[in-house]
């Protein structure tokens, strides 16, 4: 089973939605998915089709800590 998948099946975490994610970064949710779409944030797919993202809160803070800029 990859990484993914386990973290995916964890019951003990909640998974964000776009919305959410987009709401906690003071972002729109346009910004979140490009963000998705160039692999800067990593999603799971669920629902019929995978048509649902979702996001793993690891993954959005490992996505913090790549993309926030350094002063």
């Amino acid at each position: 089973m990859s990484a993914k998948a386990k973290k995916a099946n964890d019951p003990g975490v909640r998974l964000k939605t776009v919305k959410e994610v987009a709401l906690e970064d003071n972002v729109s949710e346009k910004t979140v998915r490009r963000a998705i779409s160039a692999g800067l944030l990593e999603v799971i797919r669920v629902g019929p089709g995978g048509r649902l993202l979702r996001i793993h809160p690891e993954a959005h803070a490992a996505y913090h800590r790549r993309c926030t800029w350094q002063a």
